[in-house]
Order: structure tokens, then C-alpha cells, then sequence
């Protein structure tokens, strides 16, 4: 029977249950408004501009591909152009190229830095060899002038011009070419063969020749030729050279005959990263004829192998044999071909020599051995002796920023500073030459800090008298000594007395209102040094606050300061009848302020009144209506319902530090009536007042006594009526005289579905708030004044449509009705 019973009582807890979670869905729409049905999503939006977005970029990538074929196109085209001028230039024959200096030099310009654009590596190294910036600099022009004198020693050959003159008592000219068999052909002489032969002797032939039958060419009796014969270069030929071996550019050369085996190296781009700089050899018909030095003409501008070069002369570069590289302090860093004889010295003397600050005593030599590196000392006096070897590489080091010898005195000397231990090797001799002692010094206990030879400091005391008077020895310095000779204001606490309040110290910004402390200073002295007394000062009682100096130790009620009144004549002369109080180290002086001084204070009024502008309040108890009365009343346009009085007051943020200094700008600009917009930690305040009231009763309780820097604004009779808020049309309407409330919102097109009528508030010209009243199931709305400005909130959630009410009260009619049965069931059970 229990357990029917149980069973039974199971089952309608089941069903009380089950009516629960029926009900729970309809709650809930009742608790949280569903959204509106029409409600935009966000992501329409979003994926429209992502869709343009894509199709701008397929646009972008179609361009992209358009333009190609136009690029290769000009691609094509260029090359083309390219191939033709090659084309062009190889049906040129090499002799038919005019090679001037000036075309000379644009070979150069094209055959320095034949380097790929891989090879970075190797640029980097020819800029580091000596000489090569000789070659790559364009400014260099060593091509020689054709417009020169002729050489006497110019070899003549096929293709040269020559310009025969001769003159004084028989005049004639020729301009004859060499032939390629180097023959000249003259008028009555005939062919002369002059190649090979210098210009000095072809004018000997030809004067045997046209002596013949030109007289005076020869000297008879003793006498000089009456006739003269000179010969001189036309268009000289060129010649054919080759540069071979280690160079930038090796190949043929085409260079005038007047040129020499330097010109056509320098053509060629000189030597390369492995050419040698020290021997070019000038091969001529398979021997050497000549050695050419490049340090030669780098160092002392001269080469004396340079010879001129003639047709098939070849000049040959080879490798270098001996190379180092020099670094660190020395006017030209780089690398340095060395000759077998030559030292380090020479080495130094090609890299300028040592900077002014390089260490010059030992130099590092790094070595390249056949297995591994290693490092050489090298004395200074070694120099000239040591041999270097190819692969070298040599380290100038920095001087250190030491002294050898330099003591250092400080403190109360005339000439405090560093000093020469050789001048000055003893205590007194030092101090001597930094020109004695001054007048502050504490002699008591001179002090000596050195620096042993663990690197610790010792401290050695000398009472400097006794070293004066010989009762002590005189003190030996060594090298890095420091000499500290105390003051006695070093070892005095710096005294001052100080005084603030009434004063007219124009220098509180810098000395905070100290000033230093002078034996027999008295109370008038100080107030003097702090620019007088102000003129709302309080002489009467003008307090100085002493240290207490001799206190009980120990006890609660131990004085520590002493405050003595006086009553200070403002005249602070000395004929004056002033208390004469002497002070002591650090006094404080305190003037206050004048209980009786008050600074004119001041009200504005604005707006209509019959004459507006600030008016000095008279009395500290001024109400409005007295400074209105004051200001001629108000006008016939005035609206009194509407006046306001605004107050602003400076908050101070108590976990804040203050600035005084902005705030005492803030306070006289509040004052002044000066202060726009919003200024932080300053509060406004709009008090409604009723100036119809006050100016009826003049001193009633509305009537409100004036601070400083309020203002009073009185506005113009106004005709509109403000509404705002969740109105269909919010607008401004025009007053009437007996409109409602309703009224006004009839004309800005009636609430909203979502206005909250119970909340609505109207806010008056004065700054008066007054509210909807509820009475019963009626709203009550405030009266509405010219000027007024009302405003009805907007509900915070959506109000349901008629659909989504009647499923909200079907839900809640059947949770209702569920409860019930649940509950008669239980009952029913029991």
C-alpha cells in the first residue's frame, strides 16, 4: 500500500515537472524580447565589399598579365637595336678608328671595372691596393697633348708627317709623310729614308742633302750657317701596342706614337688584384727594354722606365711576388707590394706613416705559415730591419689614453688640475706650482690618494703645516697621485633663513624662499632681502620660528621650536622703530595676511539687463537682486523665468598631487570670468533661480548671496518650445498660451512605440527639471514654459508586436493553467 502510494506521489511530481518545462520557453520570450524580424544582419555588407574586393583584385591580375607581351615586346625590340650596333660597329676596319686623347680616355671610362656582378668580393680588394685608384680615377688624364714641341728624340716611321722649314738668307717649306717603307720624297733631293732615325737626325741628312743646291746651310770661315733648317711633327702616326699579363682589360691598343708604355697601361685599366704594381716590363722585339716602378710615380711623381712606346711594343704585367696588408693607425690603410730588399719600414713610409695617435713603440704582424697562423712582435727600433713576408698583415694599435706621468691636485688650490710629475715630485712643489692655497683651506688634514702597484687605493693624511714648519718630511709623489685639499665650506653645513606669506619676493621660483645666512642679520634685514612686505601683510604679528636646540632627549613633551612675536614698522629703514631681532641659522619667518585686507571681488551680468558687464561686489552678504539693482533693472524683453546663475568651483583630487601653479591660473580665470569649454577639475554648476520671485521680494529666501566670479543670465523673452527625445519628428514648436504638454508632442508627431510616456521630464530656461507625475493609470505631465526643452527616453528594450504578444500571454495562460492542475493533483493525491 506504501508503495502504491509512493508510486503514485512519483507520478504527480513527474507531472508537476513536465508542466515546468513546458512553461520555461514562453518565460523566457517574456524576459528577453526577441529581435526584430526586419533587423539587418552585418554580414551582407561585409561580403558585398569582399566580393568587389575580389573582383578588383581579378581586374588588377588581368592588367598584370595585358601588359606582359608589351614588355617583351620592348625587350625584343632592344635587343634588336643592340644587335645592330654591333653589327655596325663590326664592319668598322681597326685602322679606319681616329683614336685623339680625348677618345683615348673614353676607351678608359668603358674598360675600367669589367667585374660581373658577382664578384664583390674582388672589387673590394682593388680598391684596397696601392695604385689601383690611379687607374679607376676618370679626374687622371696622363694622355699626352698632341700640341706639343717636337721631341728631338722622337723616332720617326711610316706614317708620320713631318714639316720641313727653311729660312734666313734662303727660304723654303715642305710637308712631306713618311712612306711605309720610310722614304720621304722631296723636290731636286728625292726619296731620303729617315724611319728609325730621330728628328735631330733627319735634320742633319737633309741639311747635307739641300746643301747641294740651297747656299748658307753650311759654314764657311769660321762662320755659323747663314741659312737655318728645322724640322717639326705634323699628324704623328699611331702605333699598334699590346698589354698583356695581369690587367683589367689586356689586348691591342691603338696609341699615338707620342705616347708612352704608361699611357697604354692606363688605357688597359691597370694592373688587377693580382698584378704587380712594382716591375712592368716594356718588351721590344722580344727584350726588354724597360722597367717601370708605378710607387715610383705614386710616391715622388716620377717613372723612369715610362719610355715611349713604338709600333708592336708589348707591355707586361705579371704577378706580384711580395704583398702586405697594413691597418689600424696609419694615414693610408691597404695593401702594399713590397720588392724583395724592401723592409717594414718601407712599408710604413708607402702607408704615410703613423696617425698622430697610433702606438709607435710595438707593432702586431700576423703570418700565414704553411699550416697555421701566427703573430710577431716587432720593436720600434726594428723596424728597418724586419722582413715581411707575402701575406703579411700588420695592426697599428690605438696610444692608450694614459699618462707616464701626471699627478692631480683638487680642492682649495688656486690652479686645481693635472700636473707634470717631473716638475712637480713632492707635495709642497705641487701645490707651489697650482699657485698656493686658498684662503678656505682646512691645512689640518691634506690627503693623498695613490694607486699601488695592485691596483689598490691607498689614502696617506699630512697635516700640511707641520710639512710647512719641517716637522714632517715633505711627501714624494709618484705617477697617478691625486691630491685633495679640503675647504672649509666643504665641511660646514651651508646656513640659511627663510620667510614666506606677505612678501614680495619676485625670486620664490628660484631660491623657494631661502636666503643665505650672515652673522648679525636681524628680522628687518631679511624681510628687505624678500623685497619688502606686500600691502595686505599683517605687521602686528609677524612670527619667527626657531630650532630648539637643547631639548630634554627623550621626552614626550620635549619643545623642539620657539616662536617669537613682533610688531614691525612697514618703513624698514634704520631710522625706522624696528625690533632689531637678530637672527639665527635657519629662523623661519612668517608674515601673514591681513585679516581685514579683502582684493575686490567681482560678478557679471549678462543678457537683459539695462547695462551689463562685472560689478565689484560691495558687502560679503550682495544677493542677486542688489547687484541686479545695480545694473539698471531689466529690460522690457527680459524674460525673468528663464534666468540662470552659473558658478564654477576648483576641485582639488585629494589622491592627485596638485599643481599649484595651474590652479592659481585656474582660480583668476574663474575670477575673470574668462574660462571656456571644458578645463579639467573645474566643476560648473546651472543654478535655477526665480528672479520674478527675488525682484518681488528683495532679501527673501531665494534671493541668493553672490560669489565671486558668478554670473547671472538673464535671457531674451522666448517664443519656442523644445522637444527631443523618442517623438516622431523632433523639432522645435512654437509657444501658445494654454498648450499642454500633449500638445506639444501632438505637433512633433506623437510618441513612439518605443517612447517611455512615464519617464518623460521638461527642462526649464532657469535650469529647473520637473517630471511626468503618476496618478492612478494616468500620467500627469509638468507644465510647459517659453523656453522649455522636453524630452522623452526611449525604452531600453523593444516593445512586441500584437503577434509576439498574444504567444507571449498564450505561454504564460498555459504555465498558469499547468500550476493549477499540478496543484490539484498533489492535492488530489493527498
Amino acid at each position: 500500500m506504501n508503495r502504491f502510494k509512493l508510486a503514485k506521489s512519483y507520478k504527480s511530481i513527474f507531472l508537476y515537472l513536465l508542466c515546468l518545462s513546458i512553461s520555461l520557453p514562453s518565460l523566457s520570450q517574456v524576459i528577453i524580447p526577441q529581435s526584430l524580424p526586419n533587423a539587418p544582419t552585418g554580414s551582407s555588407p561585409q561580403s558585398g565589399n569582399n566580393t568587389g574586393t575580389q573582383r578588383g583584385a581579378t581586374g588588377n591580375t588581368g592588367n598584370t598579365q595585358g601588359n606582359q607581351p608589351g614588355a617583351n615586346n620592348q625587350q625584343q625590340q632592344s635587343g634588336k637595336q643592340n644587335a645592330d650596333s654591333q653589327g655596325n660597329d663590326k664592319g668598322k676596319a681597326p685602322g679606319d678608328q681616329k683614336i685623339p686623347g680625348q677618345e683615348q680616355g673614353k676607351i678608359n671610362d668603358s674598360t675600367s671595372a669589367k667585374l660581373n656582378a658577382q664578384d664583390p668580393e674582388k672589387e673590394a680588394l682593388r680598391q684596397k691596393i696601392y695604385g689601383y685608384s690611379l687607374f679607376a680615377d676618370k679626374n687622371l688624364d696622363p694622355i699626352p697633348d698632341l700640341q706639343i714641341a717636337t721631341p728631338t728624340n722622337y723616332i720617326v716611321g711610316p706614317g708620320d708627317e713631318l714639316k720641313i722649314f727653311i729660312y734666313n738668307y734662303a727660304e723654303s717649306t715642305f710637308e712631306v709623310d713618311v712612306t711605309k717603307d720610310g722614304f720621304i720624297s722631296l723636290p731636286r733631293v728625292g726619296n731620303v729614308y729617315v724611319a728609325g732615325r730621330t728628328i735631330e737626325e733627319v735634320r742633319k741628312i737633309l741639311i747635307d742633302k739641300f746643301s747641294k743646291f740651297t747656299p748658307g746651310l753650311i759654314g764657311t770661315g769660321g762662320e755659323t750657317a747663314r741659312t737655318k733648317l728645322m724640322v717639326t711633327l705634323g699628324d704623328v702616326r699611331t702605333v699598334k701596342v699590346f698589354v698583356t699579363g695581369e690587367v683589367i682589360n689586356p689586348g691591342t691598343y691603338q696609341v699615338s706614337s707620342l705616347s708612352s708604355a704608361f699611357n697604354a697601361l692606363y688605357q688597359a685599366g691597370g694592373p688587377n688584384e693580382i698584378g704587380s704594381f712594382r716591375d712592368v716590363r716594356v718588351v721590344r722585339q722580344g727584350k726588354v727594354v724597360s722597367h717601370i716602378d708605378i710607387y715610383d710615380y705614386l710616391v715622388n711623381g716620377k717613372i723612369d722606365g715610362d719610355i715611349r712606346v713604338q709600333d708592336n711594343d708589348n707591355v707586361v704585367v705579371g704577378y706580384y711576388l711580395k704583398r702586405a696588408e697594413i691597418a689600424g693607425m696609419v694615414k693610408r690603410p691597404g695593401i702594399y707590394e713590397l720588392k724583395a730588399e724592401e723592409k717594414l719600414g718601407d712599408m710604413l713610409r708607402y702607408a704615410g706613416g703613423f696617425n698622430d695617435k697610433a702606438y709607435r713603440a710595438r707593432l702586431k704582424v700576423q703570418r700565414i705559415t704553411s699550416k697555421e697562423r701566427k703573430i710577431l712582435d716587432v720593436a720600434e727600433a726594428n723596424y728597418d730591419a724586419f722582413e715581411v713576408v707575402t701575406g703579411d698583415s700588420v695592426n697599428v694599435e690605438t696610444v692608450l689614453d694614459r699618462f707616464e706621468n701626471i699627478v692631480t691636485v683638487e680642492g682649495a688650490v688656486m690652479r686645481p688640475g693635472d700636473y707634470s710629475l717631473d716638475n712637480s715630485p713632492s707635495l709642497k712643489q705641487l701645490i707651489e706650482n697650482a699657485q698656493g692655497l686658498r684662503e678656505d683651506a682646512f691645512v689640518g688634514r691634506v690627503s693623498v690618494l695613490r694607486t699601488r702597484q695592485d691596483l689598490v687605493l691607498e689614502s696617506i693624511s699630512i697635516n700640511y703645516t707641520d710639512v710647512l714648519n719641517n716637522v714632517t718630511p715633505d711627501l714624494i709623489l709618484t705617477r697617478l697621485d691625486r691630491v685633495i685639499v679640503p675647504s672649509k665650506f666643504d665641511m660646514a653645513e651651508t646656513a640659511y633663513v627663510s620667510v614666506d606669506g606677505e612678501v614680495n619676493n619676485t625670486k620664490i621660483g628660484e631660491n623657494e624662499g631661502k636666503f643665505p645666512y650672515t652673522v648679525n642679520m636681524t628680522l628687518e634685514d631679511l624681510l628687505v632681502q624678500a623685497g619688502g612686505l606686500k600691502e595686505s601683510a599683517y605687521t602686528s604679528e609677524i612670527e619667527v620660528i626657531r630650532r630648539k636646540r637643547n631639548s630634554i632627549a627623550g621626552a614626550a613633551n620635549a619643545q623642539i621650536s620657539e616662536v617669537f612675536k613682533f610688531d614691525v614698522d612697514r618703513d624698514l629703514s634704520l631710522n625706522s622703530k624696528g625690533s632689531n631681532f637678530t637672527l639665527m641659522p635657519f629662523d623661519q619667518v612668517t608674515v601673514r595676511k591681513s585679516p581685514n585686507y579683502v582684493e575686490q571681488q567681482s560678478v557679471f551680468v549678462e543678457g537683459e539687463v539695462l547695462i551689463a558687464g562685472p560689478y565689484t561686489i560691495i558687502n560679503k552678504n550682495d544677493k542677486i537682486s542688489d547687484v541686479i539693482k545695480r545694473a539698471g533693472g531689466l529690460t522690457e524683453l527680459a524674460y525673468p523665468e528663464g534666468a540662470t546663475l552659473l558658478r564654477r568651483t576648483l576641485v582639488r583630487e585629494l589622491d592627485e598631487p596638485t599643481d599649484f601653479d595651474q590652479a592659481e591660473q585656474t582660480e583668476k580665470s574663474i575670477k575673470k570670468g574668462t574660462i571656456l569649454g571644458d578645463v579639467p577639475n573645474v566643476k560648473e554648476e546651472s543654478i535655477g533661480i526665480k528672479l520674478k520671485n527675488i525682484l518681488k521680494s528683495p532679501g527673501s529666501f531665494e534671493d541668493l548671496i553672490v560669489q565671486e566670479g558668478d554670473i547671472i543670465r538673464i535671457p531674451k523673452r522666448l517664443e519656442t518650445v523644445q522637444v527631443n527625445g523618442a517623438v516622431l519628428y523632433p523639432t522645435t514648436v512654437k509657444y501658445g498660451k494654454g498648450m499642454a504638454f500633449s500638445d506639444y508632442i501632438s505637433q512633433s508627431g506623437g510618441f513612439t512605440v518605443e517612447s517611455l510616456r512615464k519617464s518623460s521630464y521638461i527642462k526649464y530656461p532657469n535650469g529647473n527639471v520637473d517630471r511626468t507625475r503618476r496618478f492612478l493609470f494616468f500620467n500627469v505631465y509638468p507644465k510647459v514654459e517659453p523656453g522649455s526643452e522636453i524630452f522623452v527616453p526611449q525604452r531600453a528594450a523593444p516593445a512586441l508586436n500584437p503577434q509576439q504578444a498574444l504567444q507571449t500571454a498564450t505561454g504564460i495562460l498555459g504555465s498558469v493553467m499547468s500550476l493549477i492542475l499540478a496543484v490539484l493533483a498533489f492535492r488530489s493525491i493527498n
